[in-house]
């Protein structure tokens, strides 16, 4: 008897231990807030930081299966997708399907706090997808660069979209990386086409810091030369554009800067040639431009000659006045030389057919000489006007800020000049203005490509 006793004694003694326990845990819970964690949700891979949108293919699918959340099993887990509710659970997949942005979040709930992680994701378009052309009366082309950086992009300042992404190599053939790595091609392509812009694909040879081709060098226009060369050049533009559903192509500076003359004129004359082979391989549904600049006007570039071209991009934005050993130090594009630029163009072909360029660019001197001026080619360099405004948030109204000493400075277009140049544009009935290059540009109120539009419209 003595040992039963004993015995639920001890029992007792446990569930009141337990009991207490309990309690504790309970009185704890009340008097300590636990905010809820999700472990995993600092893993760049899932929710990267700073956030990256990652480009889907349609179909494709992403799972989130290997987060926790604490405390376990008393947290209230959420799934949205653009805000909206699509699950509940720690597990969840995404699949891409319509074309277009996606932000995926995950809010993990308890005791009244709520924390949270998203990942943006963009789907494409799928192959050959149709898309409807926004109207325009004047054209406002954003030229982008090889990097394709469009993340300052307003759709609805810009009626087409030049991507630089097409590289004519030491074989003379067509490179198209830039275009693939990272599925940019795509992207861009997908993004323009769900606002209504076409994408031009932008061909060159390696192009200088100016956007000139590298003076002197002979890779493109060797290959427009050889027949064998052009046509293959050709066919492989052709294919590009239909595997990227691209609306067209610009032949961007065709090695037309040589020490020997008959070599600028003989590529000049080859670069014809190709366009005209261009239209026979792509029909009349495509757009083919070229980039034309202002000092080379060679009788091959004709109205006749260039009848099965859409319009012409006067490289107008830079003059190249000002950046040789002794000249004076100045704005790269001018008021006076971007007009000048463009009747020299304007006595050459008809009106519709000549869009003039605009610089998103700036000139910063580093060092002059004893009269002031620009030290030497090492002595200067180009800035974009996004980097202008991040170091002078205030610049956006000014052509000019200067450094230290004097008389160094940044040159460049600010929003009432490139104004000034979009009223000309527009009162002499140009066909419209491009940037170079687009994504030197910024989002905003400040933009130059919005300056453009809203004077073109």
């Amino acid at each position: 008897m003595k040992k039963i006793k004993l015995l639920i004694y001890a029992l007792f003694a446990v569930a009141l231990f337990f009991g207490c326990k309990e309690n504790e845990v309970a009185q704890q819970e009340k008097d300590y807030d636990y905010v809820p964690r999700i472990i995993g949700g600092d893993i760049a891979s899932i929710f990267p930081t700073p956030n990256a949108t990652q480009v889907l293919e349609p179909g494709e699918i992403i799972t989130f299966n290997t987060l926790q959340f604490t405390p376990a099993g008393k947290v209230q887990v959420l799934w949205k997708v653009n805000d909206k509710q699509v699950a509940t659970g720690e597990k969840y997949a995404f699949t891409a399907t319509a074309a277009g942005d996606y932000r995926i979040k995950v809010e993990a709930t308890y005791n009244g706090t709520t924390v949270s992680r998203f990942k943006d994701v963009f789907v494409l378009a799928a192959a050959g997808t149709a898309f409807t052309p926004k109207s325009y009366t004047k054209v406002v082309m954003s030229y982008l660069g090889e990097n394709g950086d469009i993340s300052n992009m307003n759709w609805n300042n810009v009626t087409h979209v030049t991507f630089k992404a097409g590289l004519i190599n030491a074989a003379g053939l067509l490179d198209v990386s830039k275009g693939e790595t990272g599925r940019k091609s795509q992207e861009i392509v997908t993004k323009a086409h769900l606002a209504g812009v076409p994408v031009l694909l932008g061909i060159s040879a390696t192009l200088s810091a100016n956007g000139w081709n590298i003076y002197d060098s002979n890779t493109f226009g060797s290959a427009l030369k050889n027949a064998t060369q052009r046509t293959a050049l050709a066919q492989a533009v052709k294919d590009y554009l239909a595997l990227r559903n691209m609306d067209g192509v610009d032949v961007m500076m065709a090695d037309v800067g040589n020490t020997v003359e008959a070599t600028t004129t003989a590529n000049m004359a080859a670069t014809i040639t190709f366009i005209n082979e261009l239209r026979n391989a792509l029909g009349t549904s495509k757009i083919i431009t070229l980039t034309v600049p202002v000092n080379y006007t060679h009788s091959n570039y004709t109205a006749a000659s260039l009848t099965n071209v859409n319009w012409v991009h006067v490289r107008a934005f830079e003059s190249g006045l000002n950046t040789g050993t002794g000249k004076p130090l100045g704005n790269p594009s001018g008021y006076d030389y971007m007009v000048s630029s463009a009747n020299v163009w304007k006595a050459k072909l008809p009106l519709n057919k000549i869009v003039v360029g605009i610089p998103a660019m700036g000139l910063r001197y580093t060092a002059v000489d004893a009269n002031g001026n620009n030290a030497s080619f090492t002595s200067f360099n180009y800035i974009a006007y996004k980097d202008i405004l991040a170091l002078y948030p205030t610049a956006f109204d000014k052509e000019k800020v200067d450094l230290t000493p004097a008389p160094l400075a940044i040159y460049f277009n600010g929003v009432p000049l490139v104004t000034q140049k979009a009223n000309f544009i527009k009162t002499s009935d140009f066909l419209g203005a491009y940037i170079w290059q687009g994504d030197f540009d910024v989002s905003g109120n400040n933009s130059l490509t919005q300056a453009v539009y809203n004077t073109l419209k």
